[in-house]
């Protein structure tokens, strides 16, 4: 795995150094567009309205239009931006596992530990373990401001980022009133059906089926000659070390003191 992100989990004085690394992957069958009458090769091109020329992405900035003006943004005015350029992972609190909507989770990273000594990696970790919480946190990726929830799986840290609250749409369905009823024999029989079914989950038990069958019947093509050569039909395809704790102990010990001192 490559690591996309570097930087340090910080809680009070305490800094643990880390790398992040994509928890999951893609395996769907990547497929292009062809033309249907002689499979060549769709592509998509970056032309400007103005000179009509093809642009390459390295000379594209992007722009902000709210349809009376429209501002440039260039790589250097993001770069410049105080939180994309802060290499912290700040935890601003500790909640109750349980608090933590699903609906709010979205993408998912491991942290490796990024210095020579994993000591306050572990602390952490087993803090979280011992104590049954969640750490709340905020950080900078890709240009955007990113709220995630800090918890342990498999003696790993994970970091799992969180949809902001305005992201979630209110559940509005007039159907679901309140005015409907179900009897207790209704209850009863669905609860014997749940029973039927109860099994524990092991997500490795289920496949994509689509894909399966797509990548058979791909293979299924090849095996009868049924292929174009690729070269006629898409053309030419064009570590640091992280900051040491000094005192564990004595970071930690501060840490407390300033917390009970802001209340």
């Amino acid at each position: 795995m490559r690591a996309i992100w570097k930087g340090a989990v910080t809680f009070g004085l305490v800094n643990v150094p880390v790398k992040i690394y994509s928890a999951t992957e893609d395996h769907d069958v990547s497929l292009h567009q062809v033309h249907d009458a002689d499979g060549g090769r769709i592509r998509y091109r970056r032309v400007c309205e103005v000179c009509g020329e093809t642009v390459p992405y390295e000379h594209i900035d992007k722009a902000y239009d709210d349809g009376e003006h429209v501002v440039v943004l260039t790589r250097a005015d993001f770069a410049a931006l105080p939180a994309e350029s802060n290499r912290e992972i700040e935890v601003v609190e500790f909640v109750p596992s349980d608090q933590v909507d699903p609906i709010l989770l979205d993408r998912s990273y491991y942290l490796e530990p990024d210095s020579k000594s994993p000591k306050a990696y572990v602390l952490l970790r087993r803090t979280l373990e011992e104590t049954d919480r969640t750490a709340i946190v905020k950080f900078a990726l890709r240009q955007r401001t990113r709220l995630a929830a800090l918890r342990v799986r498999e003696e790993v840290l994970t970091l799992q980022t969180l949809l902001w609250a305005d992201e979630i749409r209110a559940a509005e369905f007039p159907a679901l009133d309140g005015s409907t009823s179900v009897s207790d024999k209704e209850l009863a029989m669905s609860a014997q059906l749940v029973s039927a079914y109860e099994a524990d989950f092991a997500p490795e038990e289920y496949t994509d089926e689509y894909q399966a069958q797509l990548r058979q019947l791909i293979d299924a093509k090849i095996e009868q000659g049924d292929t174009m050569d690729a070269a006629e039909t898409f053309g030419e395809q064009p570590e640091g070390e992280g900051a040491e704790v000094v005192d564990l102990m004595e970071a930690l010990r501060r840490s407390v003191e300033a917390q009970r001192r802001t209340g």
